[in-house]
């Protein structure tokens, strides 16, 4: 037998197998239904999924490049004619495969609470202050490195409710596009050192605690602005053994 390509002998044919890649590890993505964390209880599904077919549209696009980007969409901290009030940080780092390639012209989303801890959103009653000149979403296109990068404000924390004296840990929201709408995965990033992440039931509803270290970020000198901003790296890997642990699968 070849140790790149498998074969299974049947009577009628012999069929070449595919070279073996590297599986995702048990406990290292997050479940539809976790108890802990109570929203998933009414939105994890209850029978089988189905498989539905993608039409030639969703194969085929739309396709996210630079000219999907806007003014702000990448330094999030001046908005609205005025700057927004909090701690700059730098936020990036590398999309990659498995192999460690880069993933070029991916469109990276980001949303994230204010300085004070409150969505710039309808839904968010929480009495914190809003922050006028901040909206809290940015967009990026990853470059041939596969890198990404964005000027920010570091979020605080908020009170989600899901339990009694329930607060989540600061963190943004990261939405990855390929090629067309159907191809979107969804994550979260983490600050070094928080300790409400020990507490929270949608961190640790990864049961690895490898895979739920690849979801916090770290300190980056290197991408640290004298007397400006601090800077964090977040890599994200889209599958195999090292994948970043994502909402959606």
């Amino acid at each position: 037998m070849s140790s790149s390509t498998s074969r299974v002998e049947t009577r009628e044919q012999v069929i070449a197998l595919p070279p073996s890649y590297r599986r995702t590890i048990a406990d290292t993505q997050p479940p539809y239904l976790v108890d802990d964390y109570k929203s998933t209880r009414k939105r994890a599904p209850t029978q089988p999924l189905i498989e539905i077919a993608q039409t030639l549209s969703e194969l085929t696009g739309p396709r996210f490049g630079k000219a999907a980007l806007r003014d702000g969409d990448v330094d999030m901290t001046r908005f609205n004619g005025g700057e927004a009030v909090g701690e700059r940080i730098v936020v990036g780092g590398r999309l990659l495969d498995e192999d460690g390639k880069p993933i070029r012209d991916a469109l990276i989303e980001i949303w994230q609470a204010n300085a004070a801890g409150r969505y710039l959103h309808a839904g968010d009653q929480h009495d914190a202050p809003l922050d006028p000149h901040f909206s809290g979403l940015g967009a990026a296109v990853t470059d041939d490195d596969g890198r990404y990068r964005f000027v920010t404000i570091k979020p605080a924390a908020y009170p989600w409710r899901n339990h009694h004296n329930a607060w989540r840990p600061a963190h943004i929201h990261f939405s990855l596009f390929g090629n067309a709408y159907a191809q979107r995965l969804v994550t979260q990033m983490y600050f070094p050192g928080d300790p409400l992440m020990a507490f929270d039931p949608i961190f640790n509803s990864t049961a690895d605690q490898a895979a739920r270290e690849r979801l916090v970020a770290a300190f980056d000198w290197d991408a640290t602005e004298p007397e400006h901003a601090l800077g964090y790296r977040f890599d994200i890997v889209l599958r195999g053994r090292d994948q970043t642990p994502m909402e959606s699968r």
